[in-house]
């Protein structure tokens, strides 16, 4: 007979479990009344058969994922709540106005349609407003991001270099004015993406707040659950998805800026080295 396939953070949470710990407790305290090691060989006979049966059942497996999903879900948003803390008084205002909108429509349909329970699809605002705060917080540092470089710069820069490709004799110095403006190039594709990246979620954003209004409008004017139900409420799910998919795309750009600085930085110097 095949014994059950031990998996060890099933027999950690196991072993830290209250009536565990109560239960070998319970024997030691037997031990010392009786003033016999009997209780304590069955303790260890009994703590063995429950280290090897429990965390092998299906039953104790589900409810140690319950447990960690519910620790991973109040470390979010814990994390969240502190992400929310570093924003500006504006930025704070609009994800306050947005949480007490979804409390309220949450609350008007109750009052309105007189149900005890919020439909799964209504719920789903909890999730909306969590993506809100998430894209706030790329979006501020992107916009804050782009705020520190000066675009006109370096496009003077890169006319610069250019025209001193065009105008040099010295091979060596047209190949150093090459490189400078092949990065220069890269420097402003990345920034057009970043700049990009931006306005989609700067759209993103109000596109969230304007659907929380809506279903607001909905609940308040029409409130009946069919009427409820037909709002868009997967398609706003796949606009933010594919948000989401887009900002992934480009998170390398951040890095690619500060590795065309270093480049730039590299390269002129030690293009003033060898004159």
């Amino acid at each position: 007979m095949d014994l059950p396939k031990i998996d060890f953070r099933y027999l950690k949470e196991a072993f830290k479990e209250p009536i565990n710990f109560w239960g070998m407790a319970g024997f030691a305290v037997a031990a010392a009344y009786v003033q016999d090691i009997t209780p304590l060989v069955a303790a260890l006979a009994a703590e063995a058969v429950y280290l090897v049966v429990v965390p092998a059942t299906p039953f104790y497996r589900r409810l140690v994922e319950r447990r960690e999903k519910e620790r991973a879900r109040k470390l979010r948003d814990s994390q969240r709540e502190a992400v929310i803390k570093g924003f500006d008084p504006r930025e704070r205002e609009a994800v306050e106005y947005l949480r007490w909108m979804k409390n309220q429509i949450y609350s008007n349909y109750k009052k309105f349609t007189t149900s005890k329970q919020i439909p799964g699809n209504l719920q789903t605002l909890d999730q909306r407003w969590e993506d809100f705060v998430d894209l706030l917080d790329v979006y501020r540092r992107r916009k804050h991001h782009l705020r520190s470089i000066n675009r006109q710069a370096v496009q003077n820069q890169l006319k610069q270099a250019e025209h001193a490709i065009q105008n040099s004799t010295d091979d060596r110095a047209k190949r150093v004015q090459s490189a400078n403006a092949e990065i220069l190039k890269r420097r402003v594709a990345a920034f057009n993406d970043l700049e990009r990246s931006v306005r989609l979620v700067e759209g993103q954003l109000q596109s969230i707040e304007n659907f929380f209004g809506l279903v607001n409008d909905q609940v308040v004017t029409l409130p009946t659950p069919e009427r409820v139900s037909a709002l868009h409420f997967e398609e706003l799910s796949d606009s933010i998805a594919m948000t989401r998919q887009m900002l992934e795309e480009t998170a390398d750009t951040f890095g690619m800026l500060d590795s065309h600085n270093r480049e730039l930085d590299l390269l002129l110097s030690s293009g003033s080295t060898g004159k």
